[in-house]
């Protein structure tokens, strides 16, 4: 039986390189479980990387990857692990209800679970519809009720949440919160700060970096800053870049 009080992602000195250029520094951070955990940084700091190298479908440089405590992207967490990338992954010629029983049986989840996510991501609208007939934030919540299918263990979340309005944004929280608290533990990344309250943990990265790891109010207590966007430029503003030899993504 896995010890529930070890973090659900442990990483070490990770690297990355992208020919010369430097992408991740060396990281070293830990992922609680049972939490939502924000990865907040502006496009191109490394966010995307990071969550390839956690789901082990990035070449690294150097360092451990721990997830669920096995290497990342190891046989056995191909059904612990969800994933959301930036990109719809689902079928643009199939419907909802057959894209999500397809990677049903992919996964060899059960069939209610169809259902259950559909729900889940208030599509019971949507799901006679081809893919490529929906609106993006529709797309996006097609990829994520796939990602729901096999109720994982870890979900990591590529901003879900970009191209939705208002509203689908804080219903999605809210399912966010709902998986943590029944033991999902979820990785979210944002380049919009004001999602950081939101979060139960924060990850503020820039440049390959990470230049805080905590509490939303831990973090404007360190920083006495009012809100995320000003204790991520007060950070930057104690932390300047150092040269480098290119940039991230």
């Amino acid at each position: 039986m896995m010890d529930t009080t070890e973090p659900v992602i442990s990483i070490r000195d990770l690297r990355v390189r992208r020919g010369r250029i430097a992408v991740l520094h060396g990281l070293t951070l830990s992922v609680p479980r049972g939490q939502v955990v924000g990865l907040l940084g502006p496009s191109g700091c490394g966010k995307t990387t990071l969550m390839r190298s956690i789901v082990g479908v990035q070449d690294v440089a150097g360092g451990e990857v721990t997830v669920l405590g096995g290497p990342a992207g190891s046989a056995d967490l191909r059904h612990r692990v969800g994933y959301v990338t930036q990109a719809e992954s689902v079928y643009d010629d199939l419907t909802v209800r057959q894209n999500l029983a397809y990677f049903c049986r992919v996964l060899g989840a059960p069939r209610s679970d169809v259902d259950r996510v559909i729900a889940q991501t208030d599509l019971g609208g949507n799901s006679g519809q081809l893919v490529n007939s929906l609106s993006g934030g529709q797309r996006s919540r097609v990829s994520l009720a796939a990602a729901l299918l096999g109720s994982p263990e870890l979900l990591v979340l590529d901003e879900p949440t970009v191209g939705l309005d208002p509203v689908l944004r804080v219903n999605l929280w809210k399912l966010f919160h709902e998986l943590a608290r029944a033991g999902t533990s979820l990785l979210v990344s944002s380049h919009v700060m004001d999602e950081a309250t939101r979060c139960d943990r924060l990850l503020l990265m820039r440049e390959g970096e990470i230049l805080a790891d905590e509490t939303p109010d831990g973090l404007l207590a360190a920083t006495g800053a009012r809100d995320a966007e000003e204790a991520f430029l007060t950070l930057i503003a104690r932390h300047p870049p150092e040269v480098s030899d290119g940039g991230n993504s």
